[in-house]
């Protein structure tokens, strides 16, 4: 009898070509798939809650297939954990029904956008922060963020290559925080029940523009109200963003490990 299994999966995303296959190309979806077909054949398709952007990171990526029960999550999660490479890991794995796709199942996603201020650069951070070399008014920042907060026409925040109709978007948490040990690097945390093609890296670039004195004040409203890219800042780089948390109402059964 089918059914689903659910891996929360964390990839380091510097290695790859985003999520989605390419031909050609290393992606989570290549290095994944062939590890699950390793252990069970038959898998041929992969089913993700984001399609992550070659570079971008994730701690809690949600991915869906089906098998026919003989593996249970327990098994999924140390054989796939002994078959991937170092740059990727299962994190948990549990029972869903067969079918299951965390895309049309997803009630939001949280995504942290990581900043260094630091004229000189740390190899500990260099891979997952964007390096800025001078301070930046994280105060200003905060205040602009508010005006990205609640439920908006978002199509100036979104690649060329972005054609979907829709763009209305709601955002329910804008933050742009200090580390709280560290007083080099900040984060700019966005959830939302949906993202256009590279909205949180344009709505970032703004922000440091506007944290660096490169922009004036009040972009984002402007960007919102006329629908133009043009009033908006940079596309921050792909390296400075991680997907945090995919929110969910069913999770499945069988957690290993369990909570």
């Amino acid at each position: 009898m089918p059914e689903g299994v659910l891996l929360t999966v964390a990839y380091a995303g510097a290695g790859f070509a985003g999520w989605a296959p390419q031909r050609g190309q290393r992606t989570v979806h290549g290095v994944l798939l062939e590890a699950v077909g390793s252990m069970r054949a038959g898998v041929t398709g992969l089913r993700a809650a984001s399609r992550t952007d070659a570079g971008v990171h994730a701690r809690a990526q949600l991915i869906a297939f089906d098998s026919d029960g003989v593996i249970g999550p327990r098994g999924w999660a140390l054989g796939l954990g002994s078959r991937l490479p170092d740059d990727v890991s299962v994190r948990r794995v549990s029972r869903v029904e067969a079918g299951f796709d965390p895309r049309f199942r997803s009630r939001g996603k949280r995504y942290a956008y990581r900043i260094l201020c630091d004229p000189l650069r740390d190899p500990f951070l260099e891979a997952t922060h964007l390096r800025v070399l001078r301070a930046l008014d994280v105060d200003a920042m905060a205040r602009e963020a508010n005006y990205a907060m609640g439920t908006h026409d978002f199509a100036a925040f979104r690649s060329a290559a972005d054609h979907r109709e829709n763009t209305t978007r709601t955002l329910s948490r804008v933050e742009v925080l200090r580390h709280p040990t560290d007083p080099r690097r900040l984060a700019i945390i966005v959830e939302g029940d949906g993202f256009l093609h590279n909205m949180v890296r344009i709505l970032a670039g703004t922000l440091v523009q506007i944290g660096q004195g490169r922009r004036a004040r009040g972009a984002i409203a402007r960007g919102l109200a006329s629908r133009s890219r043009e009033d908006l800042g940079k596309t921050a780089p792909a390296h400075g963003l991680t997907l945090e948390e995919v929110y969910v109402d069913d999770r499945g059964a069988d957690e290993f490990p369990p909570r």
